[in-house]
């Protein structure tokens, strides 16, 4: 007789639609993308890739302070961004920044934050995707709060919030979680296992079965899925936007990917994992993967790949392009977006600063 619990559980192995070598998996448990999706997630993860690349050489050149690279894991980027609908919201991470662009932010607004310009760098409410988060896991209930909300309004939207490994060990992933599954909200929780939190393994950080278990103590079903397979994680999460739009409350989805370069450009990843096991992950490429299927069943030449390519170079050439111009940091941004009406304490905090500016420019040698 089935159980509840049945109907929470993950598969035992994550679902996938296309091998590692690039060959339809010819039992998959999931339906595969129409021909139309595929073309437009392989284009998205072009773009996806040489993002990344840009923004690595951009590091090496001092023109952006800091970079969390997804190189490995832009299918789940891109994904995430493709299954939504317009009206539905994105909560990304600082890892995510190829899967804000894939919902549609030109990425030299993208960089600004990670330029430690100002705040977002973009305006949430135009593509309904909210400010990267550094604190790990605060955007999960940020999420649930905003698609509690639509609920109580009777709005269809459902949130996408994605997080890493290592915030399911935090106690935000949890109370988000809990109070999703009580109210029902229509949140899907999009766990990108990479291997790693920083430096510390999977291994040292939890003993479930897989992190999608973690749903069943708050009765939310989890899926696994390949996290290196485009057409699997576009169909898993497809499925998981939908259910939840349709009230069948919070959804949980555990991509099983890894993180091919090093943490952030402040990390030596050498110093925690050994090379032969990113090597071993070279042959699941996710770009490899689909273009190789792609090829395959006729949908893509050389003709349209190379247009594809170009389309790329273009973005790139746009992102070195807008980073090339340095907009002088305003210190009234500090204050502007506290509160929707400064308090006294700001007003005053803001004048200090106004004084000390003023004092700088125009007596150099106050300070001594």
């Amino acid at each position: 007789m089935k159980s509840v619990i049945d109907d929470l559980l993950p598969t035992d192995e994550p679902l996938a639609c296309i091998s590692a070598d690039g060959t339809a998996v010819l039992d998959s448990q999931i339906d595969r993308p129409n021909d139309s999706a595929l073309l437009a997630g392989y284009a998205a993860l072009v773009r996806a890739r040489r993002l990344n690349d840009q923004a690595y050489a951009l590091v090496r050149q001092g023109r952006l302070a800091v970079y969390p690279s997804s190189h490995g894991q832009e299918a789940c980027q891109v994904a995430a961004a493709l299954a939504l609908d317009d009206e539905d919201w994105l909560f990304p991470t600082y890892r995510d920044t190829a899967a804000v662009v894939a919902r549609g932010v030109d990425p030299v607004e993208v960089f600004v934050l990670l330029k430690g310009d100002w705040h977002s760098g973009y305006d949430p409410r135009r593509h309904r995707v909210a400010p990267a988060t550094t604190p790990l896991a605060t955007q999960l209930l940020h999420a649930v709060g905003l698609a509690h909300a639509a609920q109580l309004r009777g709005e269809k939207t459902v949130a996408m919030a994605l997080c890493g490994d290592g915030a399911t060990s935090e106690g935000d992933f949890h109370e988000a979680l809990n109070f999703a599954a009580v109210f029902k909200t229509p949140v899907v929780f999009f766990v990108q296992n990479n291997e790693y939190a920083i430096s510390v393994p999977l291994a040292r950080q939890s003993v479930a079965p897989s992190l999608a278990h973690k749903g069943i103590g708050y009765g939310i079903p989890g899926q696994r899925v390949d996290g290196n397979d485009l057409a699997a994680v576009l169909s898993v999460l497809s499925s998981a936007v939908a259910k939840a739009r349709a009230g069948g409350g919070p959804q949980l989805v555990e991509a099983h990917t890894y993180r091919m370069q090093a943490h952030t450009n402040a990390d030596d990843a050498t110093r925690y994992r050994q090379d032969a096991d990113v090597e071993a992950w070279l042959t699941r490429d996710p770009l490899t993967r689909i273009e190789t299927f792609l090829r395959a069943e006729g949908l893509l030449d050389d003709e349209l790949a190379a247009s594809i390519t170009a389309e790329a170079e273009e973005m790139a050439g746009h992102i070195r392009g807008g980073l090339n111009t340095d907009v002088p940091p305003d210190y009234r941004h500090l204050f502007d977006h506290v509160y929707a009406q400064p308090t006294a304490q700001l007003q005053e905090q803001s004048a200090v600063v106004a004084d000390e500016l003023e004092r700088d420019t125009t007596d150099p040698e106050a300070d001594l």
